[in-house]
């Protein structure tokens, strides 16, 4: 394999990315963000990486959610204290069903480039190049506003900053403890419509209350008071990452300093192109998106490039093909995982491939397609006697209405109410949380052994 330097995607085939028109702009913001501190540290990649790693092998459960595109305009302190909260609830929740840690992974603090099915984009007989996210251009259909404009890298960076700034702080300041948690949850299985959700909720109740019973002061106890958080991202702009690329001193190795973990998507998974070229030489856990278009072939490559030591921890590998597709792709990928003998970690992805357009016009998923997904998930792992190690989705805190379907039954009609993405639907709130019970049931499930069943 050819030697490794940050800059050595250069050299490789580029898709999705922009081509900024004033090179001279564009170095002279890449030198400013090389002088900027790291978002991240090699310690806690490293954390990660071990996290992930118990996750491969069922000793814990990966938990990836956030925003689909972070849009600079929607940045506030609430939505971030929003959609942390919600990660936590069904942190908890997991948690209860998995009987294992759950490994909480923001698409926070980075997650501002989004991959497009097309270049352009043509509106009343004017084209114009797509919207590519926050980090790239701007949404407003105008030939200014869609010129890449390499400065909003460096807001990128600013609002990146701030996002995880907070996120420290209410990991470690008191907001994560748990019992404050299970009371936001009450909260959500207090309707009449959440009855199948109370008996569990109850259950959580019950242990918590022997805890304190049992004089366990969650103030006093970091498990019970405090969260490990991590950030996560696409990694797509590359003109941002290897700005922030930096040394370990410890290791030596090569850190992607703009978030914890990063992924290549399924559009720029080219074995030989400049998303794999970088993300093989940093130290971070990578994510690795597999559609319905990845061959066993390709997969093979990609696994050892990306995880030459096969090392645990080191990949994770996130399916989403769609409602009733699953069991026709992912079982040759999970064979090929076996023959190789490799460390993966395999995670669901179940919002990119159920994105449909509604009656009305926009963009949505059927949460029951969400949901279907993640149900033949785990059926898949369970035939052939492997562990689906985690779930992947877009969600936010906010009361949005994009995702049609869930407990309180978003409609088409409803649609247009509280459609705030700029990019791809998310679920809501109590989508999310219900989603997270329904997760919870299916890890129950895969962990009762047969004399469980024939007692239940």
């Amino acid at each position: 394999m050819t030697e490794w330097s940050k800059s050595s995607w250069r050299t490789k085939p580029r898709i999705q990315m922009p081509d900024y028109q004033d090179q001279a702009e564009l170095n002279a913001v890449e030198a400013q963000l090389a002088k900027y501190p790291p978002l991240v540290f090699a310690g806690e990649a490293r954390r990660l990486r071990e996290e992930l790693g118990k996750a491969s092998r069922g000793e814990a459960f990966l938990l990836q959610g956030g925003d689909c595109a972070e849009a600079f305009d929607q940045f506030s302190a609430n939505s971030i204290r929003d959609t942390f909260k919600v990660m936590l609830q069904m942190a908890m929740v997991l948690t209860y069903g998995a009987k294992v840690p759950v490994v909480k992974v923001g698409r926070m603090a980075g997650q501002f480039a989004k991959p497009r099915s097309a270049p352009t984009e043509t509106v009343n007989g004017v084209e114009l190049p797509s919207f590519r996210g926050d980090i790239i251009n701007e949404l407003a259909f105008t030939p200014e506003a869609r010129k890449p404009n390499p400065q909003k890298m460096l807001q990128a960076y600013t609002q990146a900053a701030a996002t995880l700034n907070l996120i420290r702080a209410f990991s470690t300041g008191g907001y994560a403890d748990v019992h404050q948690v299970h009371q936001w949850t009450l909260g959500f299985v207090e309707g009449e419509k959440a009855v199948r959700y109370r008996e569990m909720a109850n259950r959580l109740s019950d242990t918590l209350d022997f805890i304190k019973a049992a004089g366990i002061d969650s103030t006093r106890s970091a498990a019970l008071h405090q969260v490990n958080f991590y950030t996560s991202h696409e990694s797509l702009l590359l003109e941002y990452e290897e700005a922030l690329t930096r040394v370990d001193s410890t290791s030596g190795k090569w850190l992607a300093g703009s978030g914890h973990m990063i992924w290549i998507g399924d559009r720029t998974r080219q074995p030989d192109g400049a998303h794999v070229e970088f993300a093989r030489g940093v130290m971070n856990p990578i994510g690795l998106k597999c559609g319905p278009s990845m061959t066993t072939e390709d997969l093979k490559v990609l696994i050892e490039k990306l995880n030459p030591e096969n090392e645990a921890g080191r990949l994770t590998l996130i399916a989403r093909f769609g409602a009733g597709k699953v069991a026709e792709h992912l079982p040759k990928l999970i064979k090929t995982v076996k023959e190789m003998g490799a460390n993966v970690l395999w995670t669901c992805d179940p919002m990119h491939g159920n994105t449909v357009k509604s009656a009305s016009g926009y963009k949505t998923r059927p949460f029951e397609s969400v949901l279907s997904e993640v149900r033949e998930f785990f059926a898949v792992h369970r035939d052939e006697g492997t562990v689906p190690g985690g779930v992947h989705f877009e969600m936010t805190g906010q009361d949005v209405t994009e995702c049609t379907g869930g407990l309180y039954a978003v409609s088409d009609e409803n649609l247009s109410d509280r459609y705030h993405t700029a990019c791809d639907p998310r679920l809501n709130a109590s989508q999310s949380l219900e989603l997270a019970f329904l997760v919870a049931q299916e890890l129950t499930a895969l962990r009762q052994t047969p004399a469980d069943v024939a007692s239940a």
